[in-house]
């Protein structure tokens, strides 16, 4: 079986979940947990882009989170530590990528440069010009593709806007590459979470939990999440309950 033919049965899964043509998609992913797939990660991509069709677009998140001072970010070539999905598709033809150097995202498809190009303005990990940020203002969704729902980085979106008395921690001053051979620096405040492990599988556990689909897709546990039912239901949640979505560590 080639790429292409395993794609279909790829793209019809995320097509069961919701998934629909013209949809901008964010997913974070497991590659492992599909099982085996002929032709690998990009039958897997070939797979997403069928699923949203020519004006859909495609996100995934490019973390670099460890990254430290005097470190480097190079929107060109400093790799992803979230996974093998989302580091093939940073150095896919095609794909571009935000300035930012820990939440930096990748994307492909009509609105990627209106969900990238202002990144750089931020100065948090999460803040009003981040990819996160806006697919919680548009209808937007998530995949959470055989990770389930702990490694969802929107989350941060909302503990930022709903100041979390936990989320933010140490400033550095980063220096980026500028893709001209030249490099700036900027000043971030970046995530703190000091004493406090994320538990952010516990949005399945509100009252109001219509935003959340789940499926497979291939031999994938897989959650599909609408951004901006999210964003509506851990705002209200957070308001009641701050420390919700956390729990503190050993």
């Amino acid at each position: 079986m080639d790429e292409n033919s395993c794609a279909t049965p790829i793209a019809g899964d995320l097509a069961d979940l919701g998934v629909r043509a013209g949809d901008t998609i964010l997913v974070h992913s497991s590659f492992k947990s599909l099982g085996p797939v002929p032709g690998g990660i990009e039958t897997v991509v070939q797979g997403l882009l069928r699923a949203i069709g020519p004006s859909g677009t495609l996100l995934m998140p490019a973390l670099t989170y460890r990254l430290r001072p005097p470190e480097i970010f190079d929107p060109r070539g400093t790799p992803v530590i979230v996974g093998a999905i989302p580091e093939y598709f940073r150095t896919r033809p095609g794909t571009r990528r935000s300035v930012h150097p820990t939440h930096s995202v990748c994307a492909v498809g009509r609105e990627a440069h209106d969900y990238l190009d202002d990144h750089g303005l931020d100065s948090t990990p999460c803040g009003p010009h981040s990819p996160f940020h806006k697919i919680t203002q548009r209808g937007a969704k998530i995949l959470m593709l055989g990770c389930g729902l702990k490694p969802n980085t929107t989350m941060h979106v909302l503990e930022e806007l709903g100041r979390a008395p936990y989320v933010f921690g140490k400033t550095f001053v980063f220096t980026i590459a500028d893709g001209q051979g030249g490099v700036c620096q900027k000043q971030y405040v970046t995530h703190g979470f000091e004493g406090y492990r994320q538990r952010y599988d516990r949005v399945a556990q509100l009252a109001d939990s219509s935003f959340l689909r789940r499926g497979r897709v291939l031999d994938a546990d897989t959650w599909l999440l609408e951004a901006r039912g999210l964003r509506e239901a851990v705002l209200r949640k957070m308001g009641d309950d701050p420390l919700f979505f956390v729990e503190p560590r050993d």
